[in-house]
């Protein structure tokens, strides 16, 4: 049971990045997979979410309309596309996944979910 993210690097403000979130050793249509973020000195914040069965979202205030998350359930995997970026997007980048029968998916609790990847690098520079 593994989550991978992948995608992250550096890019200048205004730049665009899609990270991918790709789960291994267990299948998603049933989970809720969130994207959560660190910044460095910051705790970590939840940045939005996906529900696999019907791909309902929900984000952040900060990232509504910039950052928005999709899936392709035949490949197991979610991306945030990072349009639109600002220095204030750095920080490590984290998936995670939770098995739900909810009618929608929690983006900003982190003991919601039960399965994490190990973070990728999002640096933007002004």
């Amino acid at each position: 049971v593994q989550l991978v993210e992948s995608g992250g690097g550096l890019v200048q403000a205004g730049g665009s990045l899609r990270l991918s979130c790709a789960a291994s050793g267990f299948t998603v249509d049933d989970d809720a997979i969130g994207w959560f973020r660190q910044a460095p000195g910051k705790e970590r914040e939840g940045v939005s979410c996906i529900l696999m069965r019907d791909g309902m979202t929900a984000y952040a205030d900060s990232v509504k309309g910039r950052l928005p998350i999709t899936s392709d359930n035949a490949k197991n995997t979610v991306y945030l596309q990072m349009d639109s970026l600002k220095p204030e997007d750095t920080a490590v980048y984290y998936c995670a996944a939770e098995p739900t029968v909810l009618d929608g998916c929690i983006y900003d609790s982190e003991s919601y979910y039960w399965s994490w990847g190990q973070g990728t690098q999002v640096t933007v520079s002004s």
